[in-house]
């Protein structure tokens, strides 16, 4: 007896550990047991209380009559299936009759309560079935990735979810995307997780950081152009609409409408060409778009609008020739000119660290997820990296990428830089990657090297 006492308050002492230094080993090695226990243990009773149940039928009523029997109970949604996932499970429900799935969202934070999990979200699968993902521990406090994700083409896992689920960068889906966070709020970590995930890609990364390319041109080797000025970034923005204009035209030369071919055969953007036509897909990086946009004389002026018109037009129309805008800052407003909410209308995608005003907020998310802006705003600065993630759809996730260094991110560049295409129209802007003296763009020399 004793030697099991004494058994018994080790692996109490050891799970106690493991839940406080390594949750997610707890979660898999004592959690996950008995919270499934726990789920179905309870479900009934927290589905009564959360009244999440309907009254029974009326015909199995009128025969309990009949047969002199009880009165059956009031039914909760039928369990399809309960999975454990190595942050929590994942419960898919049969919805009864009369029920909806915002039934099952709104009782979302009673259910967390009632099952002692961390957290609940729900989605709706189809019409009729329900699944609702609840994680055991806070996945976002030390975001571990998985070992394996999924891999498709112009899509790379960035973060993770607060429901233990990968958050992916879909280009294909989502073409342009708008990246906001306040100094120290984790929005470079999150832009290098881009490139670490596109940098294995038959892809062309284009740069523009007007920061004397201090955050960009370390990652130099993996990056087909780059601009660290206001005035480079516009003769670069100029050859990339120049760029889009012969993929139109290769696209047009390409399309193939006869009246023998297919519609399923018609090209309508470089997706639909053979491989070996197809040029090579461009995602732009803007570092701080508010430098693009800020003037103080007429000339600065003439170059902001020359700036903004090309971004709208790559936003408007880069999408079907494999252009895609990633635009990053820390202050996304009205008061930046003319053209920015027209350059926002175009950016699908909606990513916002922590921010420190809620105008910002409300450019994010005002116009697709007015939940989302609170949320936004709410961040705490001690919790760098954790952001806020919507699209136009209105549905947002919190989300957190996980801490990359910019030596691994160079580490990694440097790896692939063998697949960094050469573009010819994007030559005058290919950074040479000698001594730190030499990272800038070739297409205005310094008097140095002139």
């Amino acid at each position: 007896m004793t030697a099991f006492t004494v058994a018994l308050v080790l692996v109490v002492a050891a799970a106690g550990l493991l839940r406080w230094r390594r949750p997610a080993w707890y979660w898999l090695a004592f959690g996950v047991t008995l919270a499934a226990l726990r789920v179905l243990v309870r479900y009934r009773s927290v589905m009564d209380a959360c009244g999440l149940t309907v009254p029974p039928a009326r015909w199995r009523i009128s025969l309990a009559r009949a047969t002199n029997r009880p009165i059956p109970e009031p039914r909760p949604p039928r369990i399809r299936r309960l999975r454990p996932t190595r942050t929590g499970l994942v419960l898919r429900l049969k919805l009864r009759p009369g029920q909806d799935v915002f039934d099952i969202a709104a009782a979302s934070d009673r259910l967390r309560h009632s099952f002692s999990m961390f957290g609940v979200t729900s989605r709706e699968v189809r019409s009729g079935v329900v699944e609702v993902r609840m994680t055991g521990y806070d996945v976002l406090k030390r975001v571990q990735m998985p070992a394996e994700t999924e891999t498709r083409a112009m899509r790379v896992p960035v973060a993770l979810r607060e429901d233990g689920s990968v958050h992916y960068r879909d280009y294909r889906a989502i073409p342009h995307a708008l990246t906001l966070g306040a100094t120290e709020s984790g929005k470079s970590v999150y832009q290098r997780n881009l490139v670490v995930g596109l940098a294995p890609l038959d892809v062309a990364l284009v740069g523009i950081d007007c920061k004397q390319g201090v955050e960009l041109f370390p990652l130099a080797r993996r990056f087909s152009a780059l601009a660290d000025s206001p005035d480079t970034a516009a003769e670069l923005l100029d050859a990339l609409v120049a760029r889009m204009a012969d993929v139109y035209r290769l696209i047009r030369t390409q399309q193939r409408i006869t009246v023998d071919v297919p519609d399923a055969e018609i090209a309508a953007d470089i997706w639909d060409l053979p491989d070996e036509l197809r040029p090579t897909p461009v995602v732009v990086l803007v570092d701080e778009v508010a430098e693009l946009a800020l003037y103080a004389t007429k000339e600065e002026e003439r170059r902001r609008d020359r700036i903004i018109t090309a971004l709208v037009r790559l936003a408007q129309l880069g999408r079907a020739a494999g252009i895609y805008l990633e635009i990053c800052g820390q202050r996304f407003g009205s008061e930046l000119g003319k053209g920015i909410t027209m350059l926002r209308a175009q950016l699908t995608g909606r990513t916002a660290h922590r921010l420190n005003d809620e105008t910002s907020a409300n450019m994010a998310f005002g116009d697709i997820a007015p939940d989302a802006v609170l949320a936004a705003i709410q961040i705490p600065a001690e919790l760098r990296g954790l952001a806020i993630a919507g699209d136009a759809s209105g549905g947002w996730h919190r989300i957190r990428a996980p801490h990359t260094s910019l030596r691994q991110a160079v580490n990694l560049c440097n790896r692939y830089a063998d697949r960094t295409p050469d573009l010819p129209e994007l030559a005058p802007f290919r950074p040479t990657t000698g001594t730190a003296t030499e990272l800038v763009p070739s297409a205005k020399a310094s008097p140095a090297t002139a």
